[in-house]
């Protein structure tokens, strides 16, 4: 695997922490044509170009971040670095096993960072994958040195928050509850809403509908000594 076919390097600095927490940065140093610095970043993993911050998590870490809310102000803090973010997502199928956290809750919170933050999500296996993953976004933002890039329009991070937690709801995911809050604005609308309105929604029908308002609905017993 090489670097740059312009004669220049491709310039790739690596947090501090995580040169020690993997092997990355050796595989980085090298690949001929890429020149790595290894030093502290304010925020994510690695700076590629002084164009591209990226963050990389391994699906356990993931899961944790996602169980405790630190994902969102990590993406917060991403979203709002001058650099373009990424976020790299390393893991094996079965380390997503036994979790606790529902594939919908998974799916909304990465919709949550894509549409949400506007941070892509990229998948690896491994960290000769993700090594490959870095090299080749590096590239891309090689080539465009002399190309403007314009950063895409974000949702704000209330939005974000709003997407992954109606995904809690059985039978919504990311798509069904961003529509749910095109219609009514917010969660409290959504929660509010009549069965007649909930099925009008696209995507959602009656049967849906009913799911939505037997889950917010529902009446609570109340037991006495």
């Amino acid at each position: 695997m090489s670097g740059d076919s312009s004669g220049q390097p491709i310039r790739i600095w690596v947090d501090d922490r995580e040169a020690r927490g993997s092997g990355i940065a050796a595989r980085l140093a090298l690949v001929e044509g890429v020149a790595v610095v290894v030093k502290r970043l304010r925020t994510g993993d690695y700076l590629i170009e002084g164009k591209a911050v990226l963050e990389r998590k391994r699906v356990p870490d993931f899961l944790e971040s996602l169980r405790t809310g630190r994902l969102f102000s990590q993406g917060h803090r991403l979203a709002n670095t001058p650099f373009r973010p990424f976020l790299i997502l390393e893991g094996q199928s079965q380390e997503w096993r036994g979790s606790g956290v529902t594939r919908e809750g998974i799916q909304g919170a990465l919709v949550a960072l894509a549409i949400g933050f506007g941070i892509p999500v990229l998948r690896s296996q491994s960290e000769d994958e993700t090594t490959r993953l870095i090299i080749f976004t590096a590239r891309q933002l090689h080539s465009q040195a002399r190309v403007a890039i314009r950063r895409p329009v974000r949702i704000h991070g209330k939005r974000a928050r709003q997407v992954y937690i109606l995904t809690g709801i059985p039978k919504i995911g990311p798509k069904r509850a961003l529509r749910l809050l095109e219609r009514f604005g917010t969660i409290e609308g959504v929660l509010t809403a009549s069965l007649e309105a909930l099925a009008d929604v696209e995507g959602i029908g009656k049967q849906t509908a009913q799911r939505i308002h037997w889950a917010v609905h529902e009446t609570t017993n109340v037991y006495r000594a």
